[in-house]
């Protein structure tokens, strides 16, 4: 008898073993399969990443390649043998180590800043459709008013339309030209010209010759729109683009590098404000901001005439730049629109 209850106990203590193990086992496969997954997981990410930076690398060497010297005002020399620039050229014009921008090409893990990509597809003569492609293979995103243009509805994009031929055009507490209509496109420049990522009161003041010849009282101008830039920065000092756009005015600019370090600041204000157009002539233009909204500092700029002979100049610029849109567009269209 006792035998029996000792060979039962033992039975069941086998089976209890036997459980516990087929548990254990299937426990360690349980947790086996969710580590393999995970590590896929990391794998195919990781994956994803290694081919962005190989497509990076292709593009940049194939935009690199196709640039000639004489496009960026680089002497060609009699010994190249590059196709397009070399390589320490693009690293010089674009501000960044030649041994840095010699891993990006060779896919390196390395981070990239949007200021570093805004500087290499400037220096690449990237088109707009280009420029998106080289933010979204560094999976950045492109802060310039080219990539979006925020606030700007349909309905603002009429009241511009119908504003003319008064100039008025919609732009942002940084200067960025966001929309603009004919006669706006006319007034300064030929605005449709300009690339959209260019498309900055600042940066056009500061280095676009007919732009900076178009303003009457250019340095005064300059210095007050230094000021009010740093009094609107006060509150994206953080802001990639703001970053950007300075960097790139003290580069470009001794003007704004000086009124810069004067550290005035103005707030915005309605002026009259007068410009040489090569048009039709002095304007004398009564200037007015309008805002649409102030969190994002979207404001509707409009330019009022001064005097009867401004406003007859205007009717005249708004027919010129109706003509010359329709031959631009074929016959047609609308105004401008950044």
């Amino acid at each position: 008898m006792t035998t029996m209850a000792q060979e039962t106990r033992a039975r069941e203590a086998q089976r209890i073993r036997e459980t516990r193990g087929d548990g254990e086992v299937r426990g360690n496969r349980e947790v086996q399969a969710v580590r393999e997954a995970g590590e896929g997981r990391e794998s195919r990410g990781a994956g994803g990443s290694a081919i962005r930076r190989h497509e990076l690398a292709a593009f940049l060497r194939s935009r690199r390649e196709r640039i000639t010297p004489e496009q960026v005002g680089l002497p060609r020399g009699a010994r190249r043998r590059t196709p397009g620039l070399r390589r320490e050229e693009v690293a010089h014009l674009s501000a960044v180590g030649v041994t840095w921008y010699t891993w990006l090409e060779q896919s390196r893990d390395i981070q990239v800043s949007v200021q570093v990509l805004d500087a290499l597809a400037r220096t690449l003569l990237l088109d707009p459709s280009e420029r998106a492609h080289l933010f979204q293979l560094a999976a950045a995103t492109d802060p310039t008013p080219a990539s979006s243009c925020t606030g700007v509805t349909d309905a603002v994009r009429e009241v511009l339309d119908q504003l003319d031929p008064l100039p008025a055009c919609v732009q942002n507490s940084r200067y960025d030209i966001l929309a603009y209509n004919r006669t706006y496109a006319r007034l300064l420049c030929d605005l449709d010209a300009i690339p959209p990522e260019d498309r900055n009161c600042m940066i056009l003041v500061h280095t676009h010759p007919q732009w900076r010849e178009s303003v009457v009282h250019l340095d005064e101008t300059m210095r007050l729109m230094a000021a009010k830039l740093r009094a609107s920065m006060a509150g994206h000092l953080t802001e990639p683009a703001w970053k950007m756009l300075v960097k790139r005015l003290q580069a470009e600019s001794p003007e704004f590098r000086e009124n810069w370090e004067r550290y005035e600041v103005v707030a915005t204000r309605s002026k009259t404000k007068q410009f040489r157009n090569p048009h039709v002539g002095l304007l004398d233009l009564t200037h007015t901001d309008l805002w649409l909204s102030p969190e994002l500092g979207a404001r509707l700029v409009t330019y009022a005439p001064a005097d009867e002979v401004t406003r007859e100049r205007l009717e005249k610029l708004y027919a010129f730049a109706r003509v010359s849109s329709a031959q631009a567009e074929g016959g047609g269209g609308t105004a401008g629109i950044a």
